[in-house]
């Protein structure tokens, strides 16, 4: 018959080891963590989370304390970078500009973007600002995405996108980012979901010119033509050009100029085409080419006087000054 000691001896060594693997997930975590605190009546780290919008700073002990993320205006450098906006492509239209050419203007709606969760490096390791945007009913979403935005303390939304940002440009939960986020002039980069076209040929899903139309060609006027070669390699080469299905992916226009916004409706005209079809979330960003002038945007949003009546606001557009900028690209 075993001894007590035998028994007994095992069960220890398994809750010793599984405790010293616990202690050193925490010394781990704190070596790599510098900017978490301990406290002292027992082995847990404070946690942060986005909601209570606090940051840690490496000169927390210099500070007095940890850093409050505010909803106030800031000084924008080179480096920074302010967060995105979602909006919904109403359509198109056009304008007559002060030459009397007609120009296609595509209007988008930024349909009531708030800020619905912030990361920070302490907790997921970047600096980043998830938005939310539209409306949905309970009924039309997940438990998890419910249970993201009853955490977060804000309404349900419809579309969410993360955008990285800077430390500097970093929002609270809840902070609304409006049209007047961008300005009329500046350039912008917009990305969205091409029309999906389905199966085609390569004529029309890549500019093929097709073969004779008259001479030489039997029910092939629209094919392709050669795809290989002979014995050497006796192959075809991977990404070539041929039938297949065209549209439904992401594509990013870039430096999209910005003719116009209207800060009662939320709406905002930029020049030329976005991706997608009408009723279709886009994504709005500064443009990364052709960087807009920094001394005129808003950093890090554009944050309205108490007694503003945005309902009275006229819309603003761009200056187009001595050249036409609708004829100067082409």
């Amino acid at each position: 018959m075993p001894s007590l000691n035998s028994v007994i001896r095992p069960s220890l060594l398994i809750t010793m080891s599984a405790a010293s693997r616990g202690l050193i997930s925490r010394l781990r975590l704190l070596s790599f963590t510098p900017t978490a605190t301990v406290i002292s009546s027992s082995h847990q780290f404070r946690r942060f989370s986005a909601q209570s919008m606090i940051v840690e700073n490496d000169n927390e002990f210099d500070s007095g304390g940890p850093r409050i993320i505010e909803s106030k205006p800031g000084i924008m450098n080179r480096d920074s970078k302010r967060t995105g906006a979602i909006a919904l492509k109403c359509g198109m239209s056009a304008v007559w500009d002060k030459w009397g050419a007609r120009v296609p203007i595509t209007v988008l709606w930024l349909d009531d973007n708030i800020v619905s969760q912030v990361k920070t490096i302490e907790k997921e390791g970047i600096t980043a600002l998830q938005i939310g945007c539209g409306q949905k009913k309970e009924k039309h979403l997940t438990k998890p995405e419910v249970g993201h935005f009853r955490a977060q303390g804000i309404p349900l939304k419809r579309k969410l996108r993360e955008f990285p940002v800077t430390e500097d440009a970093l929002l609270p939960v809840g902070t609304p980012i409006t049209v007047r986020h961008f300005v009329p002039g500046q350039y912008v980069d917009v990305t969205g979901i091409t029309r999906g076209k389905g199966f085609q040929g390569g004529m029309k899903r890549w500019g093929f010119s097709g073969m004779p139309a008259s001479h030489g060609a039997s029910l092939s006027h629209r094919s392709i033509g050669s795809t290989g070669q002979r014995d050497a390699p006796g192959k075809v080469f991977k990404g070539k050009k041929m039938p297949g299905r065209m549209g439904g992916k992401q594509c990013t226009v870039k430096n999209v100029w910005v003719h116009k916004i209207d800060p009662a409706r939320n709406l905002m005209w930029v020049r030329g085409q976005v991706p997608g079809a009408e009723g279709n979330f886009v994504f709005i960003k500064d443009a990364v080419y052709n960087k807009p002038d920094i001394s005129l945007l808003p950093f890090p949003t554009y944050f309205a006087a108490q007694d503003e009546d945005v309902s009275e606001l006229e819309p603003f557009v761009a200056d187009l000054g001595e050249i036409d900028p609708f004829m100067a690209a082409d």
